[in-house]
């Protein structure tokens, strides 16, 4: 069963209080869900494995370490989108994927209208990218396409979850470990978390 680890930090801590409050306007929730995304990043990435080269300093030849493989971040569209600028400040090289989901509003179902990825995706670590974990379907479409693409290992990072998002995540992916900021009570009748911080995407980019 993959493992769940909810970040505890201090500063992130303080960030989520400023996007949960439904008076931030759009400019403050968009750079704090950034800043999310570049503090998350440290410890999402700390056992990515390495592979020891030889360089040459100004003062003598050395051995030192460089990323044994390639980073992905596949944000799902739109919210995903928000913490991307964040987690490249940390890892300037990674290849940017992309694919679009959207939720039907009766049936809560995720349909997928794009998807395209660097071919790098094979052999990378993947970092599926969605603020937002709860009834758990657009990871786990999301997920299932990146896996169909050809991905092995493969990490979700989120902001805010549900328990009913990580044990349907889990349950469809076992193998892929979750990282989120926090775990909230559940789901309302509409499927969104509370207490949550609302329609993610629509806070970013200031659609409602």
């Amino acid at each position: 069963m993959s493992k769940v680890v909810v970040f505890d930090h201090p500063l992130i801590q303080h960030k989520m209080t400023i996007i949960r409050d439904k008076a931030t306007d759009t400019k403050t929730f968009r750079e704090n869900v950034n800043e999310i995304g570049t503090l998350v990043t440290y410890e999402v990435t700390r056992d990515l494995q390495t592979k020891e080269i030889e360089i040459e300093t100004p003062i003598a030849k050395t051995k030192s370490k460089i990323l044994a493989k390639d980073v992905v971040i596949v944000p799902i569209l739109r919210a995903g989108l928000g913490m991307v600028d964040g987690i490249q400040k940390v890892i300037p090289t990674a290849k940017v994927g992309h694919i679009g989901l959207y939720r039907n509003e009766e049936t809560l179902m995720p349909h997928e209208y794009y998807a395209k990825f660097p071919k790098e995706i094979v052999n990378a670590t993947v970092l599926v990218v969605d603020p937002m974990l709860a009834t758990g379907g657009s990871v786990i479409a999301a997920i299932d396409r990146v896996k169909k693409a050809g991905a092995k290992d493969i990490r979700y990072v989120g902001i805010v979850g549900c328990p009913e998002g990580i044990e349907a995540l889990q349950k469809s992916h076992p193998d892929v470990d979750i990282y989120m900021v926090s775990i909230d009570q559940g789901l309302n009748k509409i499927g969104y978390i509370v207490p949550g911080l609302g329609d993610c995407g629509d806070r970013l980019f200031g659609t409602k």
